[in-house]
């Protein structure tokens, strides 16, 4: 049977931790030291501006960008005092109704304490909040939420009367605490030791907070490692291997003070490949940062990610169905692996925001339903909120998931130098075209009786070949010879137009377009080649 199990990648300058579940990688986690994660973070922040448009704040938290706080995250004196009667729950309870104008909750200048919920993604900032929560392994304690909320995932009335009631009397008047799953197999003493370390840990926050000035970071959550052992240790996961010995050490110290009973279930790796080579993890981890991903059948996926919307097409590919099985039947399943993987790969490559997914058009209704079931089954497993919508009859699904971090694509990958992020560049002949239109353009001031071309050597080469008569036709209309150069350097979009004197060298680039070498707005300022008769009658030499 396929084990589950978390491998922890830390003998290198970054820590990649991936959550294997029934032998399948399921999330992959990748924290660098100098980019380290926010999330979790408590601040005393500065509210820089205030804007009454758009019911949010600036808030300078001390780090690199503004945070960005919504007047819908912003806890009002009656939530942190007054009459205490808590609301009892599976969650935490949502703040209903129109929040407070943003312009009498804050204003510039004033200091206030705030959790960071989301980190910076893009261009934005972090999301911050003033409900401030605390994470245990039991529990989460609210100190800004009179709540009491117990995991849905505890079946039994008896587990939960039994937590309720020991977090009921611990619990500080105005704050609340969420009955994390993990607790329904601890006992009484673990889950008040975990109540009574994260009450510790607020009154510290607390008294930080009137010794320091903002900006100023108050509490630093759990590095990743410990983070991710902490959230997804459970009987359900076999065991935890590290390929370090000295973070195998803490780790083991960690899971000993705050889950004993699993202190067996960690261990380190001692094989003599790279851990995430011997578990197939790195192969997975190319697959994710693939634009094109296989399904069992032969079929594919195609993942296309904007700024806010990702567009996931489904195609048959070389898949034709098996024997016996008419067209529809191979499209359904062609669909209901479609919907598997696409579960999957939302999950591991961490994508957020708006996500529309193309399946291949099923004429019954009774398959879009079992594909839209498939889809709704897989997605249960994910620990980010998704909302999706029915199969429409063109085969369109509209989901949501809610955005996190960066996808994993944005966060291990860059835009392409040469294309700037675009995915394509102008074709040669597109190229050559525009540069015979500029040259028409600017004969009435291009000065010399020769007009030089320096280009990229495939344009040049193109000019020179099935494009010479295109070349000679604007010879004459201009009645001046034409010159072409190719340059190694020269961005495939980038070139050169300048007029020639006879016993001159070439005047200054009469046009300069495109990108230089390292994909630079300006182009290179490049010497002549050799001279070379006009295009129509010779070849122009190609600089080495």
């Amino acid at each position: 049977m396929p084990e589950s199990v978390i491998v922890v990648n830390a003998d290198g300058p970054d820590t990649r931790i991936a959550l294997i579940e029934n032998g399948i990688l399921s999330e992959l986690y990748v924290e660098r030291d100098r980019a380290r994660g926010t999330v979790g973070n408590v601040y005393k922040g500065k509210v820089l501006r205030v804007l009454p448009g758009m019911q949010a704040a600036f808030v300078d938290i001390g780090e690199e960008k503004a945070a960005f706080l919504y007047a819908g995250d912003i806890a009002s004196p009656k939530d942190d005092g007054g009459e205490d009667k808590p609301h009892v729950g599976d969650s935490i309870p949502r703040r209903t109704g129109k929040p407070a104008d943003i312009a009498k909750l804050v204003r510039p200048g004033q200091e206030i304490l705030v959790q960071v919920v989301k980190d910076p993604i893009s261009n934005k900032g972090a999301r911050i909040t003033s409900y401030i929560s605390l994470p245990g392994r039991n529990v989460v304690f609210m100190p800004t939420v009179s709540h009491i909320g117990i995991s849905r995932r505890i079946a039994k009335e008896r587990d939960r009367r039994r937590l309720r009631r020991l977090v009921d009397q611990m619990r500080p008047k105005g704050a609340g605490f969420i009955v994390r799953t993990v607790a329904e197999t601890s006992t009484n003493g673990q889950v008040r030791a975990d109540m009574d370390y994260l009450l510790r840990l607020w009154a510290n926050i607390k008294a930080n907070e009137q010794l320091h000035r903002a900006p100023v970071r108050l509490y630093r959550d759990l590095d990743l490692m410990l983070r991710v052992v902490r959230d997804n240790l459970s009987p359900d996961l076999d065991r935890v291997i590290c390929d370090d010995r000295v973070e195998y050490e803490r780790l083991k110290r960690f899971v000993e003070t705050f889950m004993p009973s699993y202190a067996g279930n960690i261990e380190l790796y001692s094989g003599r490949e790279p851990i995430f080579d011997g578990y197939g993890i790195e192969a997975e981890i190319d697959r994710a940062l693939e634009r094109k991903v296989g399904l069992p059948s032969g079929g594919s996926l195609v993942f296309d990610q904007g700024e806010a919307l990702t567009a996931i097409d489904v195609n048959t590919g070389k898949f034709v169905g098996s024997k016996g099985k008419t067209l529809e039947e191979t499209i359904t399943q062609t669909n209901l692996e479609a919907a598997v993987e696409i579960g999957d790969q939302l999950r591991l490559r961490n994508i957020g925001g708006l996500v529309i997914i193309d399946f291949i058009d099923m004429d019954r209704e009774s398959n879009r339903r079992k594909v839209y079931r498939k889809l709704q089954d897989v997605l249960r497993k994910d620990r980010a909120k998704a909302h999706i919508t029915k199969i429409s009859e063109m085969g369109l699904v509209e989901m949501s998931r809610k955005r996190t971090k960066e996808s994993l694509g944005r966060h291990m990958t860059t835009p392409c130098s040469y294309c700037n992020g675009k995915g394509y560049t102008k074709s040669a002949s597109t190229i050559a075209y525009e540069i015979l239109r500029q040259i028409r353009r600017d004969a009435s001031v291009i000065d010399g009786d020769t007009v030089v071309v320096n280009t990229n050597p495939e344009v040049a080469d193109l000019m020179r070949g099935v494009e010479a008569p295109a070349v000679d036709d604007t010879v004459k209309r201009i009645h001046r010879g034409i010159e072409i150069h190719a340059r190694k350097g020269f961005h495939i979009e980038q070139f050169e137009i300048k007029g020639k004197v006879p016993g001159q060298k070439p005047g200054r680039s009469r046009r300069s377009r495109g990108r230089g070498k390292g994909g630079g707005d300006e182009a290179a300022e490049v010497g002549p080649a050799a001279a070379a008769p006009a295009a129509a009658a010779a070849p122009a030499s190609s600089e080495a």
